[in-house]
């Protein structure tokens, strides 16, 4: 149930939490916010500020704003602040936001239609079963005045439990209720497909156990301020649900998550396919875990006769069963109350809610105010019943043509990567034969579900905001739980069509583009073609080189995670992917604050294959022809400004910090500097010369794909 609660509280709030402790073969996408169904919103549609269009946006006379460029500077020594700096100097980052940019005034645009659809649902000019429960749903968030009633009473039956819990097992035991309640653990579980089979579904365990976003917030000393401030929310949070010995309780469960830390494993070693793919027996997971036990754990988790289980970080579950095992029970209760209430907070009365919010938005993010309750309500709705609300989007705003034009770009885009690969000139004829099959097998899904996914079972009140997270929560596990011994979904998506994101899954082999994304500045049907290939060409290339970067290339045609590579390809890769990771290790955006090169490989790889790739099928879609000239650009130089204005983007100083703490993805910034300064094409287009500050010598620039 946390990711539905913490979905409301975030509402666009920087909260890109840790990995979740079920997460198995995560998706690769194209920005930060990968499945936060909450979109982003820097305006108001009724009072409080400007009305949000519903049209969708349009840049310049042929697809870029030329009123956002500083000319001052020289392309060659700052790409970005050439193409952006006049927007980055007059664009201020909205209160209730930690980031805004060009992706986000998108997702803006998105927000507002689906406020519309919500809010037509529940005044009934959107009628059926489905529209009742959408309308329940945003009723029941936005009866602030019930909440105020209520305050602590919705988490009261789950805070008794607590409680009442006498022993190590009976904490156990409310553990393996997780994924249905508002109950946290150490070790969570999850169901997704086998990265080895693909064409069965797995139980995956993870541990988990951190309230901070990360295990550095509590080993690394620059982030001695946010673990204070930490504890000091624990000590309020226990008060205010009336715990005995707030503060002494809040020490001791910084102690336990602080021990949980130092056993974690850094997000750069979970990046890795290989090593956390662990299969074991119950008896084997049981062994390798003394102290926990798993049969009182199991009965919770509703999974019945599952005898095999695929631990990812492995070495890490023995240090956290002694953890547990060493720790009082008194501290694993306070542990179990506190993030009780940390979840539920934003479904409760106000006090919980601002609480909340100063310490996970403000405190940890930077973000200046709370977003107004109607955004919140939103970001709680499509969390829920976000396929019903994409229903009725794609409907309203998703015209047949544009997926029939992402067809033809998405087969443009595959054609120049199937011709740089039969040209790679550091890859053997038999690792290129496989990887041609790959590229082959890719699966498209553009703009929604062919079927979807039906709703009627889930119970939705419009007088009950948090009962309505517990149902859906049920209603969810209950789902994976009854398909674990079908065959895989593959027509299931992981994103609902109204979310601004792309990505592309391993296990499925397959390129995802939900129809929000596929507007300007991404792509629009009267914009040169050439910032269309920059933007949405750029995007769909990131995605398609998702399948051969550091970790997608571990997978075959079919998903199945296996070595097709021999073993000097496999080599020659890692030696420029090391330098690639090298180049990015190099960047620090505030001090001691440095992208972290190994942990953001995946993305910086996506992003030097997508231009590339976008920039070689602009090339051939001009048939040979010259391509005009278009206020003094050329569309080789066009090709790299749409990209630029892509990654417009402003974000605040303790979120930038965050993020290249957590975050799979570079900072905006070096998505541009960073990767034009690799693509010997950028040098010729923008004449770029030896002394400029992004030249990269020839012999030192890392080429991939």
């Amino acid at each position: 149930m946390k990711t539905l609660l913490m979905t409301a509280a975030a509402a666009g709030a920087l909260l890109l939490a840790a990995a979740p402790a079920t997460a198995h073969e995560e998706h690769r996408c194209l920005d930060a916010f990968c499945f936060n169904e909450s979109l982003f919103t820097a305006t108001d549609t009724t009072g409080g500020g400007p009305a949000v269009s519903l049209d969708s946006p349009r840049y310049g006379a042929w697809g870029f704003d030329l009123t956002g460029m500083d000319r001052t500077v020289k392309p060659g020594d700052d790409f970005y602040m050439w193409a952006s700096g006049a927007w980055n100097a007059r664009t201020e980052i909205p209160a209730d936001r930690t980031r805004f940019g060009n992706f986000d005034a998108l997702s803006i645009l998105s927000e507002a239609r689906t406020r519309a659809i919500i809010e037509d649902s529940a005044a009934g000019r959107i009628t059926g079963p489905e529209a009742v429960q959408v309308g329940a749903a945003y009723a029941a968030f936005m009866d602030e005045a019930r909440a105020e009633q209520l305050d602590i009473k919705p988490i009261k039956p789950e805070l008794a439990q607590i409680m009442a819990a006498k022993t190590r097992d009976d904490i156990t035991a409310l553990m393996g209720r997780a994924n249905t309640t508002g109950f946290s653990a150490i070790f969570g579980l999850g169901i997704g497909d086998d990265a080895k089979d693909p064409t069965k579904y797995a139980v995956y365990a993870g541990a988990g156990g951190l309230g901070l976003p990360d295990r550095d917030y509590y080993l690394d000393p620059k982030f001695a301020a946010k673990k204070a401030a930490y504890e000091a929310y624990m000590v309020q949070m226990l008060t205010m649900i009336g715990w005995v010995k707030p503060a002494e309780s809040a020490r001791a469960v910084m102690a336990f998550e602080t021990q949980l830390a130092e056993a974690s494993w850094t997000r750069i070693e979970r990046r890795d396919r290989d090593k956390t793919y662990n299969p074991m027996t119950l008896a084997e997971l049981q062994a390798a875990t003394p102290g926990f036990n798993w049969n009182r754990y199991l009965p919770g988790t509703e999974l019945k006769g599952v005898n095999r289980y695929i631990v990812s970080t492995n070495t890490a579950f023995p240090k956290f069963a002694a953890i547990y095992s060493a720790t009082p029970v008194d501290t694993l209760k306070a542990w179990e109350a506190f993030h009780l209430v940390d979840g539920a907070a934003p479904l409760l009365s106000r006090r919980f809610v601002d609480a909340n919010f100063e310490f996970r938005s403000k405190t940890l993010a930077g973000q200046p105010e709370q977003k107004p309750r109607w955004k919140r309500g939103v970001g709680y709705v499509n969390g829920m019943l976000g396929e019903p609300v994409g229903k009725v989007y794609v409907s309203r705003y998703f015209p047949a043509e544009s997926k029939a034009k992402m067809e033809a770009l998405v087969a443009n885009i595959r054609a120049a990567l199937k011709v740089r690969i039969e040209h790679l000139d550091w890859m053997s004829p038999e690792t290129k034969v496989r990887a041609l099959d790959k590229l082959a097998k890719f699966g498209v899904k553009i703009g929604y579900p062919d079927t979807w996914r039906d709703y009627s079972a889930l119970e939705v009140r419009a007088d009950d905001v948090y009962g309505n997270a517990q149902r859906a929560a049920v209603f969810d596990w209950r789902y994976d739980v009854a398909r674990l011994n079908g065959p895989v979904d593959k027509a299931e998506w992981g994103m609902t069509p109204q979310t601004v994101n792309a990505y592309y899954s391993p296990v499925k082999n397959e390129i995802v583009f939900p129809a929000a994304i596929l507007q300007a500045p991404f792509f629009h049907p009267d914009a040169d073609m050439a910032v269309n290939f920059g933007g949405i060409g750029g995007v769909i290339g990131h995605e398609i080189s998702h399948g051969f970067d550091d970790q997608g290339r571990k997978g075959d045609g079919d998903g199945v995670l296996r070595d097709w590579w021999t073993a000097e390809d496999a080599a020659k890769f890692k030696v420029q992917a090391d330098r690639l990771g090298a180049q990015y290790s190099m960047f620090e955006p505030y001090p001691g604050a440095k992208v972290q090169g190994g942990l953001t490989m995946g993305e910086n790889i996506g992003d030097m294959g997508g231009l590339s790739l976008a920039y070689d099928a602009y090339l051939v879609s001009l048939g040979g022809r010259p391509a005009p000239l278009l206020d003094g650009f050329t569309g080789q130089q066009r090709v790299f400004l749409g990209w630029a204005q892509v990654w417009r983007q402003k974000a605040r100083e303790e979120f930038v910090r965050q993020q290249v703490v957590t975050d799979p993805h570079s900072p905006a910034y070096y998505r541009v500097n960073g990767t034009i300064r690799n693509i010997d094409a950028w040098y010729d287009a923008f004449g770029v010369q030896s002394g400029d500050k992004l030249y990269v010598a020839p012999a030192d620039r890392v080429k991939i794909w």
